[in-house]
């Protein structure tokens, strides 16, 4: 996290960027309150607003990366906010790649920052969209049970067919 700040080039995640929007406001809050007590003597503590600012706009161009716009959107008003709520893009963009390490491929997402399942990652964690992958496969949910039986009624669990709420 906060490689690079000052670049506007690659992308990063909501995290870092709601990390950086709490950073600058903490400090610009401070730098205010100085100039402010000192009336006006501390002025030159204004100049700190500078690379303060290029962070900000360094770190808003990258999380624009993020969610596939060019970083030149951040100037729409309130589009700072759309920023910290919209999730990236997955796999890689023009940008570069997924901050996340997640790679979109023939409908597979892979865990991990290899295109390649194989290589990189000893251990991925494939989500075809197929639904639950756990252990327990019982219940009325279960698509691999049976529970219209033809010629003959289910005994499973007690349950007759069509019993279920009789």
């Amino acid at each position: 996290m906060f490689k690079n700040p000052f670049s506007f080039e690659g992308r990063i995640r909501r995290t870092e960027y709601g990390l950086t929007l709490i950073i600058y406001v903490v400090l610009a809050t401070i730098i205010n309150l100085i100039i402010e007590e000192s009336r006006g003597d501390a002025g030159i503590l204004g100049l700190a607003y500078i690379p303060m600012l290029w962070v900000l706009w360094a770190q808003g161009a990258k999380r624009c990366h993020d969610v596939g716009n060019s970083g030149w959107w951040q100037l729409i008003p309130f589009y700072a906010l759309w920023l910290i709520f919209q999730d990236g893009q997955p796999g890689a963009n023009q940008y570069g790649e997924n901050p996340k390490g997640i790679q979109v491929m023939g409908g597979q997402t892979y865990q991990g920052g290899s295109n390649n399942p194989t290589q990189g990652n000893s251990n991925p964690q494939i989500n075809t969209g197929s639904g639950y992958q756990g252990g327990y496969s019982g219940g009325h949910n279960n698509p691999t049970t049976n529970y219209n039986q033809t010629g003959q009624e289910s005994q499973r669990d007690g349950y007759k067919d069509g019993d279920l709420y009789n």
